[in-house]
């Protein structure tokens, strides 16, 4: 018996050449994608420009794989927090964040995370597994179709749970995904991909044809400082993640973002915003300021508006161009570092940092 082919982990051109095989014409392909991608429809019964013997092939050879919403929680603020459950029962988390000022999805690449970033819970889980690139497509048609953009632009980032480049070739093939014509049609200036700067994955990101904004977590200005916070930084220090960010290629009004989370009397120093003006100095950048989201489990604590005013103030004066993120959705954990699930890995620190710096083919040239 021949296994079925998920249309959800499908490219355009993956499933033109599958009904090709089945003696199928390739524009049948289109249709399907604007289906599942652009009215929201994986009943097949229901796709009735689709002739009967195409939808019984189609329901001899593919399934549909959606997640499954098995949690929505609702902010004050208007934030809504989805708790997402795959195929193999794990669960992600996702995140809408209206009027800010577009209405944004914010996505998870992977069940957990590798990073172990100290002030971040879902490094508490460890690294599960990676999510496919239907299950990381599949977040954003749930969420369309829950909170009715469906026919409406937004913005998606790929700051949910999980570090994107470190299962960069999922990532990718969402990303081509939600960018093709017949489907979402998401122009690459609508998405932004948030990494900690695992280089060699960077480096491969400048050379695609794609090219998202990018968003590197720095939050520390020096190298034993960030390596306390941000484990990656012994393999891939400052200094070399910098490099890449100023080789990066960038569209003539392009800037790169650099998150930096501000922990109260720990990188929140006129000094370390003296020393973030001088790394970042001939990058076109942006600076994202986030002052902690405090939580149970995590060793470190907010600092006053006062002292994140000052640091801010030191950008500015220096013709940085800064912003202070506001906290969405603190009050139901969905929050930046606040996403997490229960029945997280049991590796080791030592383990996950293997995961990292080990031959990977997720960083490599595909599987």
């Amino acid at each position: 018996m021949r296994a079925s082919t998920d249309l959800a982990e499908l490219e355009l051109s993956e499933l033109e050449a599958a009904l090709q095989a089945r003696g199928v014409q390739p524009f049948h392909a289109r249709q399907i994608f604007r289906w599942l991608y652009k009215r929201g429809v994986t009943d097949l019964d229901r796709m009735t420009d689709i002739g009967r013997s195409l939808r019984e092939t189609l329901r001899s050879d593919f399934t549909i794989t959606t997640p499954l919403v098995t949690g929505d929680e609702r902010s004050t603020d208007g934030t809504r927090k989805f708790l997402l459950e795959l195929a193999d029962r794990r669960r992600v988390e996702a995140v809408f964040i209206p009027d800010t000022p577009s209405m944004t999805f914010c996505i998870s690449t992977q069940v957990g995370c590798a990073m172990s970033c100290g002030f971040c819970l879902t490094g508490k889980m460890g690294l599960v597994r990676n999510l496919t690139a239907g299950e990381i497509v599949g977040q954003v048609r749930v969420l369309t179709a829950a909170t009715g953009m469906l026919e409406h632009p937004f913005n998606i980032v790929l700051m949910g749970m999980g570090e994107p480049l470190h299962n960069y070739d999922n990532t990718m093939k969402a990303l081509r995904i939600l960018n093709s014509e017949h489907g979402f049609a998401m122009s690459p200036r609508r998405i932004t991909l948030s990494t900690v700067g695992i280089v060699p994955a960077l480096e491969r990101l400048a050379r695609e044809p794609l090219m998202p904004n990018l968003a590197v977590s720095l939050h520390a200005t020096t190298d034993e400082q960030r390596t306390a916070l941000v484990p990656p930084n012994s393999k891939y220090p400052l200094a070399a993640v910098l490099d890449a960010c100023r080789k990066f290629p960038l569209k003539k009004r392009s800037r790169i973002t650099f998150e930096y989370v501000l922990l109260d009397r720990i990188n929140d120093t006129p000094d370390d915003a003296r020393r973030l003006v001088k790394l970042l100095a001939g990058i076109k950048s942006k600076v994202n300021l986030i002052p902690l989201n405090p939580a149970p489990g995590i060793p470190y604590q907010r600092p006053s508006d006062a002292r994140v005013d000052r640091f801010a103030q030191i950008l500015a004066d220096r013709h940085m161009t800064v912003s202070v993120r506001k906290s969405r959705g603190r009050d139901i954990r969905a929050a930046c570092g606040q996403l997490i699930v229960e029945g997280g890995s049991k590796k080791s620190a030592a383990q996950q940092m293997a995961l990292l710096v080990g031959p990977s083919p997720s960083l490599g040239t595909g599987h």
